[in-house]
């Protein structure tokens, strides 16, 4: 059966979608606020040192050994194999900055001094406290200029009514993508904040292809209100934003399983903005339309000069 025959009456539902949106991004708020978000050693500065164990190690012995040893707030993880551990260490609050620039190589003198077996240094990294904050704003910059494009590019290309819908939509899509990093704790960190600008480009592309098909259908069909309309484009756009819904979310379920610790949190913030993204293309951006009260009126094909007047309406 064409999926694009189909007759869902998607709109129906639309207050119900936008209550439910509503709740969401206030939920997601709240936890920004409250809970914030759990900043990684890329916007807080510390250290990272990556290491590998002749023999399989075990994170949470690693754990007390740096505890022991009189590092705070310390993360110890598995990077790839059972063999391979990642630690992260926030800036001591015990040691200068040319001490905590050194962090790295005082981890891996004591991993060694109380491991039965060879510890083998793969990558120590810095990252100051004032390049964290620097790349704070700049990412937080970049973000609402992709957003502020977004608008100004819609506003163009379509009309502002479907610009307003799709950076609500965008918005929606990110503050909530955010509240699950929040509530859940995941560590949020540049690889995550690539993913959450990739959303924005993945929202806005599913939006624009909805948003065409209604224009499109607004000036050829001649009857049926606007919820009729909207309705009957969300139909025929249905099959290929599920096809490409469907098609990304098994590529990023592959980078989450066999990517590895670095990408994990770019697979997560990208199938949780990829689900969210497909739902507010259709409940948010189409949504909005039906607030605005969009109407023939709005999208009607300007008439040419030296016309007359018994030329037929385009729409």
């Amino acid at each position: 059966m064409d999926i694009s025959n189909l007759n869902l009456n998607f709109m129906r539902y639309r207050k119900i979608a936008g209550r439910s949106s509503i709740v969401l991004v206030m939920l997601s708020l709240i936890s920004l606020v409250t809970l914030q978000l759990e900043w990684g050693l890329d916007f807080t500065g510390g250290t990272l040192v990556e290491v590998s164990y002749v023999d399989p190690a075990d994170p949470e012995v690693i754990r007390i050994q740096l505890s022991e040893a009189g590092y705070e707030g310390h993360v110890v993880q598995y990077f790839g194999s059972d063999r391979d551990i990642l630690v992260r260490v926030p800036p001591q609050k015990s040691l200068d900055t040319r001490d905590n620039a050194a962090l790295g190589d005082r981890i891996i003198v004591s991993l060694r001094s109380v491991s039965d077996t060879e510890v083998i240094l793969r990558r120590s990294e810095f990252v100051g406290p004032a390049v964290g904050e620097e790349l704070t704003n700049q990412g937080g910059m970049g973000m609402l200029g992709a957003l502020g494009m977004v608008l100004i590019y819609v506003a163009f290309r379509f009309q502002y009514k479907f610009a307003l819908g799709a950076v609500i939509a965008l918005f929606h899509d990110v503050l909530i993508t955010l509240g699950v990093f929040s509530i859940v704790g995941w560590s949020f960190d540049l690889t995550v904040l690539a993913a959450l600008l990739a959303v924005i480009g993945y929202s806005l592309n599913d939006t624009i292809v909805v948003s065409d098909r209604i224009r499109e259908n607004f000036r050829k069909l001649r009857r049926g209100s606007a919820e009729d309309i909207v309705n009957k484009s969300l139909n025929q756009t249905l099959g290929r934003t599920l096809v490409t819904s469907f098609t990304t979310l098994l590529v990023l379920f592959a980078l989450l399983i066999l990517g590895g610790e670095l990408i994990r949190g770019f697979a997560i913030g990208l199938i949780i903005g990829v689900v969210i993204g497909t739902y507010s293309s259709i409940y948010i951006a189409a949504n909005m339309l039906m607030v605005l009260k969009i109407s023939k009126d709005d999208l009607a094909l300007p008439i040419k000069e030296g016309l007359g007047e018994d030329v037929p309406d385009r729409y």
